[in-house]
């Protein structure tokens, strides 16, 4: 692979990915029309090194289900207002009604990772934020919300590649900014940052999923699995989702120590 520890040497199969892609989105709609029927919500937050897939791994999930009932929140930097309020209440309103998935491309966890690392948080805000978000999260599962966290991660040479790739390609310009640039050379830093958020944010409550995503189609597989192994719903064909790959998604030490 192109750095990073990752298990496999070569990419999936277009073939095998579409065909395993749409037995999962198949589920997906079947999880959705009982997410609705039921009145149930779900979250899923995705975080992760810049140019993992965050984004296409929460359109894998989202493409073909109904848009009214589920929102993707890409909260741009904070407002002089929302600087003012208590960290977690912007995000707080974009969380679900009864019926409802929520799908957050990056999420309160700004302040462990691109906040902390480029310097936009103090040490003091940083260290509240570790010990207040494992209490956040508490309050959003005893409420019923269904809770998921993935956290993607490739290796330095992808994330060379996956750039250059954005600042050549007139379509994908617009997804690399400077903060992405200066993530270059703030790999290590990156990779402390997240370790020490797992070790203060990942709980039996809300315990945090770590993607390698050196395999993009791969790792919109796991994360569409995750969810709908997750959550017990109407019509669940275990068969058509399949079983986690131990390689690409996991929550253990040994993922954490390549995130």
């Amino acid at each position: 692979m192109r750095s990073g520890g990752y298990a496999y040497d070569k990419r999936m199969k277009k073939e095998e990915y579409q065909a395993q892609l749409l037995a999962l989105q198949i589920e997906m709609t079947k999880l959705q029309a009982s997410n609705i029927k039921n009145q149930k919500r779900i979250v899923a937050i995705f975080e992760g090194r810049d140019g993992s897939g965050k984004g296409t791994s929460i359109k894998a999930i989202s493409e073909n289900i109904n848009p009214r009932n589920t929102r993707i929140v890409a909260l741009s930097k904070p407002t002089e207002t929302e600087r003012g309020q208590l960290y977690f209440q912007r995000y707080i309103v974009h969380l679900p009604t009864t019926g409802e998935m929520v799908l957050f491309d990056r999420s309160w966890y700004n302040r462990a990772g691109v906040e902390r690392v480029m310097g936009f948080c103090t040490e003091d805000q940083l260290a509240t934020f570790l010990r207040d978000a494992p209490e956040f999260e508490n309050i959003i599962v005893h409420e019923g919300i269904r809770f998921f966290k993935f956290y993607l991660t490739i290796g330095r040479a992808m994330q060379l590649q996956r750039f250059h790739e954005r600042r050549h390609d007139p379509l994908k310009q617009w997804k690399i900014s400077d903060v992405d640039l200066a993530a270059i050379s703030k790999y290590d830093a990156y990779t402390a940052a997240a370790a020490e958020m797992f070790r203060f944010t990942s709980t039996p409550t809300a315990p945090w999923s770590v993607i390698r995503a050196n395999d993009q189609r791969r790792a919109r597989l796991e994360a569409l699995r995750a969810i709908l192994l997750g959550i017990d719903y109407e019509g669940r064909d275990l068969d058509a989702i399949g079983k986690p790959d131990p390689l690409i998604i996991g929550s253990g030490p040994e993922y954490f120590a390549t995130a």
